[in-house]
């Protein structure tokens, strides 16, 4: 997605990807084959499971990634999606970002298991661990685990080792984590700041091009906002969309605060409800 779709859905407008509703991450994009997550943990895995099937008996070379944080290894969704995706060998890659909780909860206390990678081998099929801070590792590992199901090899676990510096949510104050650890891991680990040192250093990509690049993200994110605040506010009626085979094109009766339709009132003098208008 663009900068400007992606803060008109942050900012809730109505010419937003979902017009309006569900804000910040919870949207999706079929035409671009985004399909948007969910906030239950884990439960994106078997979907991603049946979308990749389609994929398989359409004969299509597609290929469907999913990315679950640690704790949703834990939940009954993952383990039937994946264990479903490995029996019917889908074009599956399932990313485990391993940040060391789940919300509040250490690995150690929601996983008798070291290594997250290790639990593909109740499933049959490979477990790859890498570091997640690390660019080109991750997208060595990925690029690998794609052309395996590409292939025809089926799924592939994915666990890439990161840290989650900002709380779960804005009321997440992280007083569970210990003294220090956001510190080290943000001086040590901030996988754009790894990256550039390779930039500068391995790659001889000079700083000026750099920040030309940075100027310019910049400049695109600033312009996109602006013309975001510009954006009308949803209508009533974009509630329909998406609902109904064909959406109303006018405002519904319900609407119209104090406004009663003959079908209400009849539904109402029979008992069926109380209208709220």
């Amino acid at each position: 997605a663009q900068p400007l779709e992606i803060i008109r859905q942050y900012m809730a407008k109505g010419d937003s990807p979902t017009r309006g509703r569900e804000l910040n991450i919870h949207f999706g994009d079929t035409v671009r084959g985004f399909v948007g997550q969910i906030s239950h943990l884990g439960d994106m895995v078997p979907v991603m499971a049946g979308v990749t099937l389609s994929f398989k008996l359409r004969g299509e070379t597609r290929v469907g990634m999913v990315y679950v944080g640690d704790g949703a290894t834990s939940t009954g969704a993952f383990h039937e999606g994946i264990n479903f995706a490995a029996v019917q060998r889908c074009p599956l890659v399932v990313i485990v970002e391993n940040n060391g909780y789940a919300y509040s909860t250490p690995n150690t206390k929601q996983s008798a298991v070291k290594e997250f990678k290790d639990k593909a081998m109740a499933y049959g099929i490979p477990g790859i661990r890498a570091d997640g801070n690390d660019v080109l590792a991750t997208y060595d590992v990925t690029r690998d685990a794609v052309d395996r199901a590409r292939r025809g090899e089926g799924v592939t676990l994915i666990e890439l080792m990161t840290y989650r510096r900002k709380g779960h949510a804005e009321h997440d104050n992280q007083s569970y984590v210990p003294a220090g650890e956001i510190a080290r891991w943000e001086k040590e680990n901030d996988p754009i700041d790894r990256y550039v040192r390779v930039l500068l250093d391995e790659l001889l990509v000079e700083k000026s091009e750099l920040d030309a690049i940075d100027a310019r993200v910049i400049s695109e994110i600033d312009a996109a906002t602006d013309l975001a605040e510009q954006s009308p506010g949803a209508e009533p009626t974009d509630a329909l969309h998406g609902v109904y085979a064909e959406p109303a094109s006018v405002e519904p009766l319900w609407y119209r605060a104090g406004v009663r339709s003959a079908v209400e009132n009849n539904e109402r003098a029979a008992g069926w409800g109380t209208f709220n208008g």
